[in-house]
């Protein structure tokens, strides 16, 4: 069975849960989400807990198990806390910038790259080389953190380009000397 199907969801008091359906609705002090339950799946509330219980041994609905947790843990995690992506931008003239909600990046192409956040995202410049993406769903903050790093990735000879907050980078040697050239 699996670990992390079976371990309970703890649902704060703040945090108001429906479920009607096969659909999860869960409002707080953030915001709302919502999602659909697939498979054999059953949804137990108890005492502030709730618990994704699936019926059969299918190999479906073992493998919906555990993300299902997961999925309904994050939204009452993001509706509660919310998440967020920071980003660092390095490179000389690198810099980002944000005009009203639009984030605007200079990242050495001849022309700025304006961003838009989809709804429910908010970009938070911290200074020209910090940024961080926020918002109360994890799947959209972690995918728009990715589009914004995949405007300019870092590059592995001098380490330039936008990249996640504390992401290594494996520097390449760049050229060697003469060591066989033409005379």
């Amino acid at each position: 069975m699996s670990r992390i199907g079976r371990s309970p969801i703890p649902v704060p008091q703040e945090v108001e849960l429906d479920i009607a359906d096969r659909l999860v609705s869960v409002r707080g002090p953030r915001g709302a989400l919502s999602h659909r339950v697939a498979g054999n799946l059953t949804l137990e509330r108890e005492d502030g807990l709730l618990r994704v219980v699936r019926h059969t041994d299918d190999r479906e609905d073992r493998a919906l198990h555990g993300l299902t947790r997961t999925l309904i843990n994050n939204m009452v995690l993001g509706v509660t806390t919310g998440y967020r992506k920071d980003l660092e931008i390095s490179g000389v003239g690198y810099r980002a910038a944000k005009e009203g909600d639009t984030l605007v990046l200079s990242v050495g192409f001849s022309h700025p790259v304006r961003m838009v956040p989809p709804e429910g995202i908010t970009f938070i410049v911290d200074s020209q080389t910090r940024l961080a993406v926020q918002g109360i769903d994890k799947q959209v903050v972690g995918e728009q953190a990715a589009q914004i790093r995949a405007v300019r990735p870092p590059e592995p000879y001098k380490g330039k380009g936008i990249r996640y907050a504390g992401e290594q980078i494996r520097r390449k040697a760049g050229k060697s000397g003469k060591a066989g050239g033409r005379k």
